[in-house]
């Protein structure tokens, strides 16, 4: 029988009931505590009829309710859907009706974004304190399980470029990737993670939640980023490991700045990690001065359950390479008009496949038919090269990319040359349509409030590391770049202002 998330925890219980796996501000709860919600929880949706292919619609913060939900449902054989709880009344609406729920959760004790949802919908409490739920719709149709290949849950893709999808997740693909995960960063029963990345993403629920509960690593758990707090667990709670996505970083670097910390007391950590973003080498470096270690990088996606290039634990890169191919992945560079394969170096698509690619989306023959190519290839939209060595480097978009002057200008490049100077924490580049069909490079850019940049020794800077086509024809100050739950910038918002007239440089 296929292999089922759920029986990473079952492990534990037979091995060691009594170790803790999740510590909180307030409680500790060990593998047994969370066997005995994942029990309640299975009991309570068999109670509720939750069949096996319903999807149980999930609107949380990071806890140990939405975990135990999350292997319960496994369990059942339902399809865990999960929203984060900061999104608009009509996105969580929206995402209830895409996925046809039969029940929807809410971990209302945890959240308050999440108990007013709930008061929305009018629910009932669960049989496990921290959660409430919906009635059970009797018109949802269960779904059958693909053919040989089990589902696990469903991840909506962030529409950070267009509308969201509902990312098929098989049980095979993600517990392959929560193994390999591990093992690349050694994670085992000595370490304790820092998770707060929402398992509502792949990033949280593969990379933090399956990873670690595969090793058998703790979880110091928290429901959203506070940099003060994850200083103080750095240094007094045993954290050996640190994943984010760059905001993260960003985040903690401006806090250290405000408070004059050059660096925070983390006697046990050993792995830094960022993801789900792309990673500025100004960034990396500050990260790298501030800790004194190597910031890791990988390039991941819900289409594939998560990570397929890591970066190696024993190797310190001076780029911003994602890395080299995990076991049971593989990758390709091709000409996204043709498909043929590209020579090493040259740059196109990324196209992947392996043990982790998604059966297709939810309910969406026609995104899963664009998506996916012949030979099981599933086209990314994201443009990159392949170095010699196997390293991979993620240069954008597909569709984020400039045509300028009729040359190729690459976001990334130029949030590079942007982030690399003093007084500018984070870019953001789009581009603009002009009335002749040309595009304007257009970068927004977040400033330091005590020491902003010197705008015409940016501008030699620029000179310097740009050709002139790639060169930003505004450049716009702004408080903080647009991210969405998942800590991703939102630059169809940037290029919306951009059109009514908004932004100004």
């Amino acid at each position: 029988m296929e292999f089922r998330i759920h029986q990473f925890l079952d492990r534990w219980l037979q091995e060691a009931p009594d170790r803790p796996f999740i510590y909180l501000p307030d409680r500790t709860l060990s593998y047994a505590d969370l066997g005995r919600l994942v029990d309640a929880l299975e009991a309570e949706l068999r109670a509720l009829q939750v069949r096996s292919g319903d999807r149980v619609l999930v609107v949380a913060e990071n806890c140990p309710e939405h975990a135990a939900l999350l292997l319960a449902c496994s369990r059942v054989g339902a399809w865990a859907c999960g929203v984060n709880a900061r999104m608009a009344p009509g996105e969580v609406r929206g995402f209830a009706d895409k996925a046809d729920a039969r029940v929807v959760y809410f971990t209302d004790r945890v959240s308050k974004a999440a108990a007013a949802h709930a008061e929305r919908y009018g629910t009932r409490p669960s049989c496990v304190p921290g959660l409430a739920h919906t009635a059970v719709r009797a018109d949802a149709r269960a779904e059958p399980e693909p053919d040989g290949n089990p589902v696990a849950a469903i991840i909506f893709t962030s529409g950070t470029t267009g509308t969201p999808k509902g990312v098929l997740m098989s049980q095979r693909g993600v517990a392959h990737f929560a193994r390999v995960s591990a093992q690349s960063r050694r994670l085992g029963p000595a370490d304790k993670v820092y998770a707060f990345v929402p398992m509502t993403h792949i990033f949280g629920l593969g990379t933090v939640l399956l990873a670690s509960l595969s090793a058998g690593a703790a979880l110091e758990m928290r429901s959203q980023f506070e940099p003060a707090d994850l200083l103080d667990a750095l240094a007094h709670h045993g954290i050996t490991q640190l994943q984010g996505p760059p905001t993260l970083f960003a985040r903690l670097l401006q806090y250290c700045e405000q408070h004059g910390i050059r660096q925070p007391a983390a006697p046990h950590l050993r792995y830094l990690y960022t993801g789900a973003g792309p990673l500025d080498l100004a960034l990396k470096t500050k990260v790298e001065a501030l800790f004194g270690q190597t910031l890791h990088h990988g390039y991941a996606m819900s289409e594939y359950a998560g990570s397929l290039h890591l970066t190696r634990i024993d190797e310190a890169r001076s780029d911003t390479s994602a890395g080299y191919c995990i076991d049971g992945a593989e990758l390709q560079i091709v000409d996204p008009h043709s498909g043929r394969p590209l020579a090493t170096g040259e740059r196109g698509e990324i196209w992947v496949r392996g043990t982790g690619l998604m059966p297709g989306y939810f309910r969406d023959p026609e995104a899963t038919a664009a998506a996916l190519r012949e030979g099981g290839w599933y086209a990314t939209g994201d443009l990159g090269e392949l170095h010699a060595d196997g390293a991979l480097f993620v240069v954008g978009r597909l569709k984020e990319m400039i045509i300028r002057s009729g040359f190729n200008v690459y976001p990334s490049e130029v949030e590079h040359a942007l982030g690399s100077f003093p007084g500018i924490q984070r870019a953001a580049v789009v581009g603009q349509k002009e009335a002749d069909g040309n595009e304007a490079v257009v970068a927004f850019v977040v400033q330091d409030a005590r020491h902003p940049p010197d705008l015409d020794a940016l501008q030699a800077h620029l000179r310097e590391h740009l050709a002139p086509y790639k060169r930003p024809a505004r450049i716009i100050a702004i408080d903080e770049l647009p991210v969405n739950a998942n800590g991703k910038v939102m630059k169809r918002e940037l290029q919306a202002r951009l059109e009514a007239g908004q932004a100004q440089a």
